[in-house]
């Protein structure tokens, strides 16, 4: 956070005082695939909003693996309260639904603060539950949206969850013969989906397919039956940069300490359908795990698994002809090919939101920012488009003054620049 003066606390104008004229609480969320710079936009805003960061990331709500699913670490959050970020346990299914039931009282709570809600992630169906009243049990949770025409395998847009599967479950011949159109809009091998269309059935008596069509669903993830009035800002980036820097990123996250952490998780036979085992590079290495753990012999004592996990890093600079160190590196492979995937489908599903569910998205083009090297740099092209947009969502809610007052306590000339030409 700047060295300047503090940000002011001012009354959120949907807060529910007379003031506000019952208007709806304000809450900015910061959306976009992974690697764009989301949580690092939030930290900077709060240079010149009260705000207060409430994670919608749904690997990052885990306790654990802190390396691999990027949380940003307390010396980084510059004294930002963050919410639900490594609160959960790593073997319980935090569901749309548990995540909407979590997040509500703690955007009450920062409203109450005369402070700013700031949603962040990249788990456009939390975004999409949060926003939406209609939300109609766990086992509807993971249901896209009412899409027919999305091509299978597509579930899951917008979390870094694992689902190749080695076989297909004999579920599936089950949902195909109780709701065949249900089944035509799943990957046969998402065995979590299959259970919850089936549990629905079960408990209803309606087929999955029908309740697709029914105005709930239609509904569901629509802006204009929120609680919230929210301020959208998508922060983006050309394919090709985003291909790169994750990459390089998968890269910095091996030399963190990615491996020890996976190596901390690993189990035989994991199931990787719940919890943070669902995280995109934790499958990945089990290859790996399995020939590392099996050609050092048996023995489970303690020092001896510390003595196994000290020596993955000399695997990492043995010859590329080491049976081990060509294993590392498929598996390192696959987190790389499976995150640009993640990429494709989060920019996917922010596309549906906008076009199918009318969502108002201001996007912020990261492109030069995540190309440029200079931290510095980034992190003012990043600000000032979105302090703008920011600022623009406020003035139309009779901020205006206390915008203006922040404006003035801002060092930027670009962001005043871009003010004004909003004005």
């Amino acid at each position: 956070m700047d060295g300047g003066a503090a940000p002011e606390r001012t009354s959120n104008p949907g807060d529910g005082s007379p003031a506000s004229g019952g208007r709806k609480p304000k809450v900015v969320v910061v959306m976009g695939p992974t690697g764009s710079g989301k949580s690092r936009l939030a930290i900077d805003l709060a240079s010149h909003f009260p705000v207060e960061v409430v994670n919608a990331d749904s690997m990052q709500v885990y306790r654990g693996l802190d390396v691999l699913t990027n949380k940003v670490p307390l010396d980084q959050q510059q004294g930002v309260p963050h919410h639900l970020l490594g609160t959960v346990s790593p073997n319980v299914e935090f569901t749309a639904k548990a995540f909407r039931d979590s997040a509500v009282p703690l955007i009450d709570e920062i409203l109450s603060r005369n402070s700013l809600p700031v949603i962040v992630g990249g788990t456009n169906y939390y975004i999409q539950a949060l926003v939406s009243p209609f939300l109609l049990d766990d086992s509807m949770d993971h249901m896209d949206d009412g899409h027919l025409d999305e091509a299978p395998g597509d579930e899951h847009d917008d979390c870094e969850v694992d689902f190749n599967r080695d076989r297909e479950a004999p579920t599936f011949d089950r949902l195909k013969d109780i709701d065949p159109v249900a089944a035509q809009r799943i990957h046969p091998n998402n065995q979590r989906k299959i259970n919850q269309y089936l549990n629905l059935y079960a408990q209803s008596g309606l087929l999955p397919s029908e309740l697709f069509q029914s105005r709930t669903l239609e509904n569901w993830g629509r802006v204009e039956y929120s609680k919230y009035e929210c301020c959208f800002i998508c922060v983006d980036a050309c394919l090709p940069v985003l291909d790169q820097y994750v990459e390089q990123r998968v890269d910095c996250m091996m030399e963190a300490g990615l491996l020890n952490e996976v190596y901390d998780i690993y189990c035989p036979n994991l199931d990787y359908t719940r919890g943070l085992r669902q995280a995109i590079g934790v499958r990945e290495f089990e290859d790996f795990l399995q020939v590392y753990i099996a050609d050092a012999g048996d023995s489970e004592t303690s020092s001896s698994q510390n003595l196994l996990k000290e020596n993955i890093g000399l695997i990492l600079a043995s010859l590329p002809t080491n049976k081990l160190k060509v294993l590392l590196q498929e598996a390192v492979d696959k987190f790389k090919l499976n995150t640009r995937r993640l990429v494709r489908r989060q920019k996917r599903r922010i596309c549906r939101l906008q076009t199918l569910f009318g969502w108002n998205i201001h996007y912020v083009d990261a492109t030069e920012a995540i190309s440029c090297i200079q931290i510095l740099l980034s992190k003012r092209f990043h600000f000032a488009v979105s302090f703008s947009i920011l600022t623009l969502f406020f003035v139309m809610f009779s901020w205006f003054r206390s915008v203006r007052r922040l404006l003035d306590q801002a060092s930027s000339s670009t962001v005043c620049g871009m003010y004004k030409i909003f004005l």
